[in-house]
Order: C-alpha cells, then sequence, then structure tokens
C-alpha cells in the first residue's frame, strides 16, 4: 500500500495518511478527547504538526461542547439536545481525514494565541 502524502500550507512538513487518521480520530464525537490525549503525548505523532493543530483543536472543542451540554442539562426540554451536540464533530473530522487544515472561527485563534498550536 502506498502512503499518500500532501504539502501543506500551515507547515513545511508533508501531512501522511497516518496523520490524517490520528487527526481524524481525535474529532470523533464524545470519545475523540480521549484520543486526542493520547495522539499530544505518543511519540511519533507529538512532533507532527497536523495531528497537533487538529488534536488540541478538538480538545477544545470537546470542552465547549461539554460545557454546553452542562448548561442546557439543567433545563427538561433542552437536556434532549445535548447529546446530539456530539455531532457537531463529524464536519471537522471529515475535513481533518481529507488532510485539511480546518481552522474553526475563534476556537483556533485562542489556541494559536495560547500557544498551544
Amino acid at each position: 500500500m502506498t502512503e499518500e502524502i500532501t504539502k501543506t500550507p500551515h507547515s513545511d512538513e508533508e501531512v501522511s495518511n497516518d496523520d490524517k487518521l490520528w487527526a481524524m480520530l481525535s474529532w470523533i464525537p464524545w470519545v475523540g478527547w480521549i484520543l486526542a490525549i493520547i495522539a499530544l503525548v505518543m511519540e511519533p505523532q507529538k512532533d507532527r504538526a497536523f495531528v497537533r493543530f487538529h488534536a488540541v483543536q478538538a480538545i477544545g472543542a470537546s470542552v465547549i461542547i461539554g460545557i454546553v451540554s452542562l448548561i442546557l442539562g439543567f433545563t427538561v426540554v433542552l437536556a434532549c439536545i445535548t447529546p446530539f451536540l456530539g455531532l457537531a464533530t463529524i464536519y471537522p473530522a471529515l475535513k481533518a481525514y481529507q488532510g485539511e487544515w480546518l481552522e474553526l472561527p475563534w476556537l483556533t485563534g485562542f489556541c494559536k494565541d495560547q500557544g498551544w498550536i
């Protein structure tokens, strides 16, 4: 099996299929934050810019979704919506698997300002 490698606009390193897979796994609803943390501590992946870019954003999005779910959980009607909030991470997962550097409007800027990516 040949490995597809593409050049990236945000980094000089190339994005491999393995990078795309780890980036996508970071965005999986409800369990992606665990996989994102694993990707950030594993030796070969933690130094890859593409994996780090998506893993950090996925953790941030998971924290935001968790906080919104907690707030909505106080009302009975809105608590029914909370299981579907995790589905918002499917689009970034697809874009990560396609090898795109998806920038979320304010989350990416916040993560860059903190020096996480």
